[in-house]
């Protein structure tokens, strides 16, 4: 960008930041969106597996499923246009959802492999599905909490979903 000074000479002016929107927060959005509906998948396919049967830890694997999917979709969602002037404020509330779910998973299956958790100490039934799921729900804490900084962090103009 080129202004012309009183002297008559010309200047160079960088662009400013705020000039170009910022799209990095919702590309950590949808990923993070991707891996909370992994997070999901895995607790359902691991019920169909050795958990249905077990009291109160099966059903929670189906509950996790069903919010990681809820969470999931509406985050590959455009909650912003759908919330109006609250889409902002409904989309930290979302992504501190997904946060949650993948963080608390987390807890609460190191927790059962080292003491009994509602009864239930974790055997190491399927070691890849353990191992899979402590994965996703890291990349879905990590990859969240990232697109919950990069989108409030700053004033500059963020793309809109």
């Amino acid at each position: 960008m080129h202004t012309q000074t009183s002297a008559g000479s010309v200047a160079l002016h960088a662009p400013q930041a705020q000039e170009q929107p910022r799209w990095g927060w919702l590309v950590a959005r949808g990923l993070g969106a991707l891996a909370i509906l992994a997070v999901g998948a895995i607790h359902l396919d691991q019920y169909y597996g050795p958990y249905s049967a077990i009291p109160t830890i099966g059903t929670l694997f189906v509950v996790n499923f069903v919010a990681a999917t809820l969470i999931g979709i509406a985050l590959l969602s455009p909650l912003e246009r759908a919330a109006g002037r609250w889409g902002g404020a409904v989309v930290a509330l979302v992504t501190a959802g997904g946060i949650a779910l993948a963080g608390g998973s987390f807890v609460l299956l190191l927790i059962s492999e080292r003491t009994p958790l509602f009864g239930f100490q974790e055997p190491g039934y399927d070691p890849s599905a353990i191992a899979l799921s402590r994965e996703t729900e890291i990349a879905a804490v990590v990859l969240l909490s990232a697109s919950l900084a990069a989108r409030f962090a700053t004033k500059a103009p963020k793309l809109r979903w």
